[in-house]
């Protein structure tokens, strides 16, 4: 548990009780790697963007009410949209903004569950949804761009409760190791989904046989990779079973009611992975979360390149 110190005067009143939120966590705005990514992204859009004479000092404030972002999108990607240029009500620029962030998700066929912004917290200059999808956008229309790797920040999730502010902490990455290095940016799993799909379901068939061994001893079975791996409860019980650690319920969400228990489970598991040195990449717990098979295969493999003869 945090103390409010550690929260931004801003959701210290105004947050309804049971509402979530997602904050930085102050000092992390100051770590070298965060303020390297958010120079490099500032240089990007500058660079991008030079010839129109617009220069970006502050990516929230600046980019908040899609003026400047329409024109990067139409930069980088060639996507004019039918929108205003100039837009001074709150009004028709919330609505301009939609216009353009509906635009990106589907160029980037993204769900709006796979996405780590929304309408309301760009315009409100929410900075870690700001980068999240300055982020995607480099990596969708500016494959070649080598972001800052391994970026990550800590998070704070904040809820009101009748007895005061709940705070949990996790940690989010906004770049990968793969960012950093083109050589990166396929791997097995990655050619194994585009050059032979008809190896997948027997990939999938082989790990689900090697997690069921340890989970009967818990009279638990795994029939869809897919789905039951996406709340972390199943992968830290077989953590669990494979390292032989004893998990204090307390420190994870059993019965998970929410994303953000999910998310909050699945990053005690791989802090778990990282602290035993299995993980051989970073992995983002959202993406689990959202059922990327590729990246729970990822995970569950390198369980498996450890444990495939105990």
């Amino acid at each position: 548990m945090d103390t409010l110190s550690d929260i931004p005067q801003t959701f210290e009143a105004g947050l309804p009780q049971g509402e979530i939120r997602k904050v930085l966590q102050p000092s992390a705005i100051s770590d070298p790697n965060f303020q390297n990514l958010l120079k490099f992204l500032m240089d990007w859009i500058n660079e991008e963007l030079k010839h129109e004479h617009i220069v970006v000092k502050s990516l929230e404030d600046d980019l908040y009410d899609g003026l400047i972002l329409h024109h990067l999108l139409q930069k980088i990607g060639g996507i004019k949209l039918d929108v205003e240029e100039i837009t001074l009500s709150t009004f028709n620029q919330k609505r301009k903004l939609t216009v353009i962030l509906d635009a990106i998700s589907q160029h980037l066929e993204l769900e709006p569950s796979q996405t780590k912004w929304d309408i309301n917290l760009i315009y409100n200059k929410d900075l870690l949804a700001t980068l999240h999808l300055l982020v995607a956008l480099a990596r969708h229309f500016k494959p070649d761009l080598q972001l800052p790797p391994n970026v990550c920040v800590e998070v704070i999730f904040v809820e009101p409760t009748k007895s005061g502010m709940k705070t949990e902490k996790a940690v989010e990455f906004l770049t990968l190791s793969s960012d950093g290095d083109s050589s990166l940016k396929s791997d097995a799993f990655d050619l194994l989904f585009e050059k032979t799909p008809d190896k997948v379901q027997e990939v999938k068939q082989a790990i689900v046989k090697f997690v069921n061994k340890p989970l009967a001893n818990l009279g638990l079975t795994v029939t869809d990779l897919d789905s039951q791996f996406a709340d972390g409860v199943i992968l830290l019980l077989l953590i669990g079973q494979l390292e032989g650690y004893f998990l204090n319920l307390g420190s994870f969400f059993l019965t998970p009611s929410s994303k953000d228990d999910q998310i909050h489970n699945v990053s005690f598991a791989m802090d778990l992975l990282k602290d035993g040195e299995i993980l051989q990449n970073p992995i983002n717990p959202e993406d689990i979360v959202n059922r990327d098979i590729k990246t729970t295969l990822r995970v569950l493999y390198s369980l498996f390149l450890k444990h495939k003869h105990s």
